[in-house]
C-alpha cells in the first residue's frame, strides 16, 4: 500500500512523526510531501532531526501570499505529486492552508481522503482553519477524531461513516518525545531560565496577528503577565512582521522575546513552565498534557474539554473550573490505532 502525506506546519510534523514510524513498521510506502508552508528553520527542517522521521521526498516550497493564492498554489503542485506517484490513499492532518489542498487535490483525482484530527469545531467561521477543518471532514473517507465531541460534531452535520474516534496522536508524540526532549534540550541554561519561574507564550493566529486592535490586546495582555511573571515569547515570523509593522513594542522589562524554537526546546519549556497562554490549539492540549494551566488568547476553542477539566480558560471570560483529568485523549496508542483501521480498510 502506499500513501501519500501532506504536512506543512510545525503541529503537523509533530502529529506525522508517530504515524510515519507506525506505517513504517506495518510496512506501508509513505510518499512525503511538504508544501513549505512553514519555511523557517526552526518552524519545520530541524523536525525532522528531532523527531527522527525522514524528510519528504517532494518538497514544494509553497509559502507567503494570501490564504486563497497559497491554497491554489499548493493545489496545484500536490496534484502533480499525486498524477505521478499515484498512491493508494491522502493522509492530512488538522486544518492547516496545506490540509485543505491535500485533500482537495486528492478528491479531484478520486483518491481516498484519510484525515487525522477530525470533527474538531470553533464554530467561528472567521477563522481560516475552521473553513479548512470543515472542508476537509467533508471531502474524507477515514475520519479519526480525537474526542467524543468532535464524533458529535460530524454526526451533526450528517459524517457517520468512516468515523473513529481514536485518541489524540499529538499525546503519542509527547510521550515518546518529552523524555528525549529532557535528555537532550539546554534551552533552560540557553535563556538562563529556572523551572516553574515563567509564563511561556505563543502568538500566530489570524484573528490576532491581522488585526492591529487585536494584535495590541493581546501583546499588552502579556505585559499585564509581566509584571507579576517572566514571560518567554518565541515570537512567530507572521507576528514579528505583524508587530514591527504596527508599531508595537515589545522591550518590556519582564518580556524575553526569542527566536521560533525547537521542538524539543518547547517541550522542555511547556513541562516547566508555571503558565502557558497561547492562540494554538496543539499547545493549549501539550500545556494539558505537562498539566500546565493554560490561558488561551481566542474568544473560543476546538478543545472544550480543556475549558471544562479546568486546565484551560479563554483569556476574556470565567476563570478556571476545578481541575480534573481528562479522558479523551488516549493512551499513547492513536497511531497504532489508526494504521491498523487503515490497512483493513485498504487492504
Amino acid at each position: 500500500m502506499r500513501i501519500a502525506t501532506v504536512v506543512g506546519a510545525r503541529p503537523q510534523f509533530v502529529k506525522a512523526a508517530p504515524m510515519s514510524v507506525e506505517l513504517s513498521r506495518c510496512g506501508i510506502k509513505e510518499i512525503g510531501i511538504h508544501t513549505g508552508q512553514h519555511f523557517d528553520e526552526n518552524m519545520s527542517g530541524v523536525f525532522y532531526r528531532e523527531l527522527g522521521i525522514p524528510k519528504p521526498e517532494h518538497m514544494l516550497n509553497i509559502n507567503g501570499g494570501s490564504h486563497g493564492e497559497m491554497t491554489g498554489r499548493m493545489l496545484t503542485a500536490i496534484e502533480s505529486v499525486l498524477l505521478e506517484s499515484r498512491p493508494d490513499a491522502m493522509l492530512v492532518y488538522g486544518d492547516t492552508n496545506s490540509t485543505l489542498a491535500g485533500a482537495l487535490a486528492a478528491v479531484k483525482l478520486h483518491i481516498p481522503v484519510i484525515h487525522v484530527e477530525a470533527g474538531l469545531r470553533s464554530f467561528n467561521r472567521s477563522m481560516p482553519e475552521e473553513i479548512n477543518r470543515v472542508l476537509t471532514d467533508h471531502m474524507s473517507a477515514l475520519l479519526f477524531c480525537p474526542t467524543t465531541a468532535s464524533v458529535s460534531n460530524l454526526a451533526d452535520e450528517g459524517i457517520t461513516n468512516g468515523v473513529h474516534n481514536v485518541g489524540d496522536i499529538m499525546y503519542d508524540a509527547t510521550l515518546k518525545m518529552t523524555p528525549i526532549a529532557l535528555r537532550s534540550s539546554r534551552v533552560l541554561d540557553r535563556l538562563n531560565l529556572a523551572p516553574k519561574s515563567f509564563c511561556l507564550a505563543t502568538i500566530h493566529r489570524a484573528e490576532n496577528t491581522d488585526s492591529p486592535k487585536a494584535l495590541r490586546a493581546a501583546t499588552d495582555y502579556l505585559k499585564e503577565i509581566a509584571a507579576g511573571l517572566h514571560v518567554v515569547l518565541p515570537l512567530h515570523p507572521r507576528t514579528r512582521s505583524a508587530v514591527e509593522k504596527v508599531g508595537i513594542s515589545l522591550d518590556a522589562t519582564n518580556i524575553s522575546v526569542v527566536e521560533p524554537l525547537s521542538y524539543f526546546d518547547m517541550q522542555v519549556l511547556l513541562s516547566v513552565a508555571s503558565l502557558v497562554v497561547t492562540d494554538s490549539g496543539g499547545a493549549q492540549k501539550e500545556a494539558y498534557f505537562h498539566r500546565v494551566p493554560c490561558v488561551t488568547m481566542r474568544s473560543e476553542t476546538e478543545w472544550v474539554e480543556t475549558i471544562e477539566s479546568g486546565w484551560n480558560r479563554l483569556w476574556i471570560g470565567p476563570d478556571y473550573h476545578e481541575r480534573r483529568d481528562i479522558d479523551e485523549y488516549g493512551v499513547g496508542q492513536t497511531a497504532k490505532l489508526i494504521t491498523q483501521i487503515i490497512q483493513k480498510t485498504f487492504q
